[in-house]
């Protein structure tokens, strides 16, 4: 089985035409070498050892700081399997317009060869890949956010023949001959002209989401943009909930979430903050695993409030990308705790302080940690089978409409409300701000496929499971008339898993809630708005549904349906229908 690997780098090797080729074994004194190599030609700064042991610090090139959706394709056989949100190119075209940017890429570079297992080493669900690269950054990365090296050698040799080859080079970074290929029929990456993580990382969302969703699709499995956690309650009994959320929204300070109830017995775990495999278990359960085994997390806004398990975990053995560096040689961003020092160097090396009028760190710098430094990690997270999932999470960003949890009435419920869920832009984002964005189960830049068969495909896992998740619609960013958010967020939201573990173990699924149009909503008591000292008035406006902006709301949600045509699954169109018939109103002056 090794020779269609080492035909297949060869024939890489025959066009990039590296100086030489490097086959990656993961070992320490390996990385120790890639480390001092960079450390040497300037792509990785050593920070202060004493304060951040084994910490790095990568400024990237200005021009390549974040994933370029615009610049990102499926090549399908054919546009419609691509469907109306992905950007497609032909196989034939890719050849034609990405392939000779490859030609000579890698000349006076060496080219490593970076074997790599996504999921538990003895998983039944884990699956391989191979990354061709010529960045030994990206080597360094890849062994902390995957099982890399002769472990996914030695799973390869022993029969693993559906490997994923991924094929990276830097080429000269020009945002013009950029591109990200990924090719669903031949289960192929292409990625030129990028260093940037979540573009030359193909592990990530490359192959865990693009790729795999559409091997879920063909194997009877799930491949989502998914935190999974464990909610523990007094009497040490877990439940398990995954939760798929935009950017900006909170996912990652959900799935390390530290509890303000810990004294009362109510912790966190972490499986994973960022996806999620789900196969079917023999038990007829939803059952999940992480594939990775680090993070690749935003630094700005991540402090001791809002994430202390995060800042615990980049501590050590971390890598730091685009943040600024302190003259002691530690590293800040914009929000992290405490006032901005004096006088810092900024993401790309220049003198910074607090009057510059710029960001000392970019808004999307990075750091990429390995998952056993968080102090809450699941001693579950890397079971074979994974953990049973009891509930999904779906949560966008509305200043309103959307109340601070609801849950669905059926599974082709929720599969409808993860369909049609949205989330407001940022000013992280360019263009306009507070627009409202459609993004279908958080996938909508990761989906390897047409979206309406793709939601298709849920609504058939669910059929097949015997006991599919409960799925709840959550919005932590509700505000009110004056802009202010009602709900105070972070380690808070604790209150609302509870009523979701609540919900999934009750028998009738309604214990202290109520009814509404779009699902069933939690009492203000159920939530614990008094101990929080949430007024009635805002509690009553946490849950408030109001006819006119669901209207408004569903009108907005059928237009977005349209585009797939006739690969829209007639129960989501029934589910439209049923939602807008839900709202109509029954009488003048009658109230939800």
């Amino acid at each position: 089985m090794m020779s269609s690997v080492e035909e297949w780098v060869d024939e890489v090797a025959r066009t990039t035409r590296p100086d030489r080729v490097v086959w990656c074994d993961g070992s320490d004194a390996e990385n120790d070498r890639l480390i001092e190599q960079m450390v040497s030609d300037g792509t990785l700064i050593r920070l202060n050892q004493d304060t951040l042991p084994n910490c790095f610090l990568h400024r990237s090139n200005p021009q390549d700081v974040a994933r370029t959706e615009h610049l990102t394709f499926i090549c399908s056989e054919h546009a419609d399997d691509a469907g109306p949100t992905n950007n497609w190119m032909s196989p034939a075209e890719a050849q034609e317009r990405i392939w000779p940017l490859f030609n000579g890429s890698m000349r006076d570079r060496t080219m490593y060869v970076v074997p790599y297992i996504m999921g538990p080493v003895t998983s039944p669900y884990a699956r391989v890949g191979v990354e061709v690269t010529d960045s030994p950054y990206v080597v360094a990365n890849m062994r902390i956010m995957t099982r890399m090296g002769q472990v996914a050698l030695d799973r390869i040799n022993a029969g693993s023949a559906d490997w994923v080859p991924g094929l990276h080079s830097l080429g000269d970074l020009s945002p013009e001959r950029r591109y990200i290929a990924h090719f669903p029929e031949t289960r192929t990456i292409w990625s030129v002209g990028s260093g940037y993580g979540g573009n030359a990382l193909l592990g990530k969302k490359c192959y865990a989401l693009r790729i795999a969703s559409t091997m879920g699709r063909d194997q009877g499995w799930l491949a989502e943009h998914m935190l999974i956690l464990g909610l523990e309650s007094p009497d040490g009994d877990v439940t398990y909930i995954a939760g798929a959320f935009p950017s900006a929204c909170g996912k990652t300070n959900l799935a390390m979430l530290k509890s303000p109830l810990e004294s009362e017995g109510w912790r966190v775990w972490t499986v994973g903050e960022d996806i999620a495999w789900i196969n079917i278990g023999a038990d007829g359960r939803f059952w999940a695993i992480n594939p990775e085994s680090g993070y690749f997390g935003v630094a700005p806004g991540t402090n001791r409030r809002t994430n202390p398990n995060a800042m615990d975990a980049v501590s050590r053995n971390s890598i730091f990308t685009n943040v600024a560096m302190t003259e002691e040689g530690g590293v800040w961003w914009e929000g992290m705790d405490g006032p901005a020092p004096r006088r810092l160097v900024d993401w790309q090396g220049n003198p910074w302080t607090p009057t510059s009028g710029t960001k000392a760190a970019h808004p999307n710098s990075r750091f990429t940690t390995p998952a056993t430094q968080n102090p809450a990690l699941s001693q579950h997270w890397e079971d074979p089978q994974g953990v049973p999932i009891s509930a999904i999470l779906f949560g966008g960003r509305r200043a309103r409409t959307v109340p601070l949890v609801y849950r669905s009435f059926d599974w082709e419920h929720g599969v409808f409300i993860g369909a049609t869920m949205a989330s407001e832009t940022t000013a992280a984002a360019t263009g306009a701000v507070g627009v409202v964005r459609r993004d279908p189960m958080a996938m909508l830049p990761f989906c390897g496929y047409n979206m309406g068969d793709y939601w298709g495909h849920w609504l058939e896992m669910g059929k097949r499971a015997a006991n599919p998740p409960a799925v709840f619609q959550v919005n932590w960013f509700r505000t009110d008339d004056q802009g202010r958010y009602i709900w105070p967020g972070f380690g808070e939201n604790l209150r609302v898993l509870r009523w979701v573990r609540d919900q999934v173990r009750s028998r009738n699924g309604t214990a202290d809630a109520r009814e509404t149009p779009v699902g069933i909503v939690p009492t203000p008591e159920a939530i614990g708005a008094d101990a929080l000292g949430i007024s009635a008035a805002d509690a009553h406006a946490l849950f408030a549904i109001d006819r006119d902006d669901w209207l408004r709301e569903a009108e907005d949600q059928g237009a977005f349906l349209q585009k797939f045509g006739d690969r829209l699954p007639p129960a989501i169109r029934t589910q439209h229908e049923a939602l807008q018939s839900r709202l109509a109103p029954v009488a003048v002056g009658s109230r939800v």
